[in-house]
């Protein structure tokens, strides 16, 4: 028999584009905004202006910190609550993170917790950017005739949803940029006072947070395989033996095995070093955060760096400037930065669909993560050795916006193709040797098995893992984030250390080194599997 035509998104319209228009780019937009005002804050509200860096650092690093432990935990409660829950209360805890943060009167204990805050927000939306993504390309869920054997990674188009992601996600940074970012401005040329022109344009960013947690909860209803997660799922303890048959047949296995949460994390991190496409995956969400970092922070510190030792300020710096504050420091350094990260940026934005395309034409060797990658060591090592940022004047050279637009490519081939990658191995895993990638699959109901004993073989087989891993989506995506935001850390940390005591060219060593990696990793396992086949 002849399969039947299958749509593209198993999502509907309005789950799609409220995963698109609502959940990715603002899990961005609200990031940008909080690291681009915080400094405000601190001298415009609280009034602090000695020590205003280390402030402002110190709050961005315990950001990262408890995003670290916390991006994994929301991943595993989405499968136990759902992507919906998990979505509508991040976006409910950034709004409330929004408005305290500028009650607080004192930066410890008030804005530091508040800073805390938004970063547990923040690690839910960013998580549920991944976790979301296998569920709106998935298969729905339906037993296969004894004649169609459909592979479940056939007609997912995840890889190309995986572009148009990243597209969203730069606009959102666009958005927070253009609209929130000049709120303050803006309420001030209405007559309020620096302290109260910040604080309205916070309440505003927390309007717009609520709007969007309303939206993720009335738009991301009934999105397929999420049938039966909700809050009760933390504290159900109905175990498959207590079940009634209809019992056994409506409610969801993730309910019925009740793998315990630690269990989930440590199968969805075992996964990645049984499944090629979920640890290149993994690592590739590594790469990709720190090149994030690697562009929004260290570019500028490169070229303030430069201008300073070279004396191109023009005795502009302010003497109670800080020197990392490049935009009071020198300006015609911040100047030259915004247009070397706008160039970055602009070139990302526009090639995040392409490597969505054709990362669907090319999924068993990774073909466009590898050349991002390439991409990137060429472009961070080039970049680390030119002997000027500039692109006029004697030492300028215009081919920095080469070195930059593969920069971007980079960084966004890293994104959009780990995104992809990893949606991929979710939908198409299959446990080697045979065997469940579960422990606890033997808890399963005597009533799937069946059902199971009556299909093919491999059909069998195939649709008890895909749908086994997608139980465990939100454990890899809360996987995926610890990884991205490893990368954060280690990159900031280290790649700042070496900026002060080696060189100002070091982070960008550091990065030519991480996607040098990825690019090893990713032709060793290729030519592992062309060996086997």
């Amino acid at each position: 028999m002849m399969a039947s035509r299958r749509p593209m998104f198993t999502a509907s319209w309005a789950q799609t584009f409220t995963y698109l228009l609502g959940v990715c780019p603002f899990s961005i937009a609200f990031l940008v905004f909080i690291n681009s005002s915080i400094s405000f804050v601190v001298t415009d509200l609280i009034g602090l202006h000695d020590g205003e860096g280390d402030a402002v650092g110190t709050l961005g690093f315990a950001d990262e910190l408890l995003a670290l432990a916390a991006c994994p935990l929301w991943g595993v409660l989405s499968d136990r609550i759902g992507v919906r829950q998990v979505c509508t209360a991040g976006y409910t805890i950034i709004a409330l993170a929004l408005v305290l943060f500028v009650q607080a009167k004192n930066i410890y204990p008030q804005l530091l917790l508040g800073r805390l805050l938004f970063s547990l927000g923040g690690a839910a939306v960013s998580t549920m950017v991944t976790a979301v993504l296998p569920v709106v390309t998935a298969n729905r869920a339906s037993p296969p005739l004894e004649s169609e054997y459909v592979p479940p990674r056939a007609d997912a188009p995840s890889s190309r949803l995986a572009g148009y992601v990243g597209m969203c996600a730069g606009c959102g940074a666009l958005l927070s940029l253009s609209i929130l970012l000049p709120l303050p401005a803006h309420f001030q040329q209405l007559g309020f006072s620096p302290a109260e022109a910040i604080q309205y344009s916070y309440y505003t960013a927390a309007v717009v947070a609520l709007l969007v947690s309303v939206s993720c909860f009335v738009g991301l209803r009934n999105l397929p395989g999420e049938d039966g997660k909700e809050w009760a799922s933390l504290w159900r303890t109905s175990r498959p033996e207590a079940l009634t048959e209809s019992q056994k047949l409506s409610i969801p296995a993730f309910i019925k095995t009740r793998m315990p949460y630690l269990h989930q994390f440590g199968s969805a991190i075992a996964l990645g070093f049984h499944n090629r496409d979920i640890f290149i995956g993994y690592l590739g969400g590594f790469v990709a955060r720190a090149s994030s970092v690697g562009i929004s922070l260290f570019i500028p510190l490169f070229v303030n760096s430069y201008y300073l030792k070279s004396g191109l300020c023009d005795g502009q710096p302010s003497e109670e400037a800080n020197p990392g504050d490049i935009k009071r420091s020198c300006p015609k350094a911040y100047v030259l930065a915004a247009i070397l990260t706008g160039v970055s940026q602009l070139i990302a934005l526009l090639a995040a669909p392409a490597f969505g395309y054709w990362s669907e034409m090319s999924r068993q060797y990774h073909l466009p993560l590898l050349v991002a990658c390439v991409a990137g060591v060429v472009g961070y090592l080039i970049l680390s050795i030119l002997p000027s940022p500039e692109f006029h004047g004697e030492r300028g050279n215009p081919g920095i916006f080469v070195v930059m637009a593969l920069v971007g490519i980079s960084q966004i081939g890293a994104i959009v193709c780990s995104l992809s990658v990893l949606s991929n191995g979710i939908l198409g895993l299959t446990s080697p040797a045979g065997e469940d990638p579960e422990p606890d699959s033997e808890h399963a109901s005597d009533t799937l098995r069946e059902s199971d004993e009556q299909q093919p073989l491999l059909a069998t087989s195939a649709g008890r893992n895909q749908q086994q891993t997608t139980n465990l989506k939100g454990s890899i995506a809360g996987v995926y984030s610890f990884f991205g935001g490893a990368g954060i850390l280690l990159l900031t940390k280290l790649g700042g250390l070496l900026f002060d005591v080696l060189s100002s060219s070091a982070p960008f060593y550091i990065m030519a080194g991480f996607n040098g990696v990825l690019v090893i990793v990713g032709v060793v396992t290729g030519l592992v599997i062309s060996m086997r086949s």
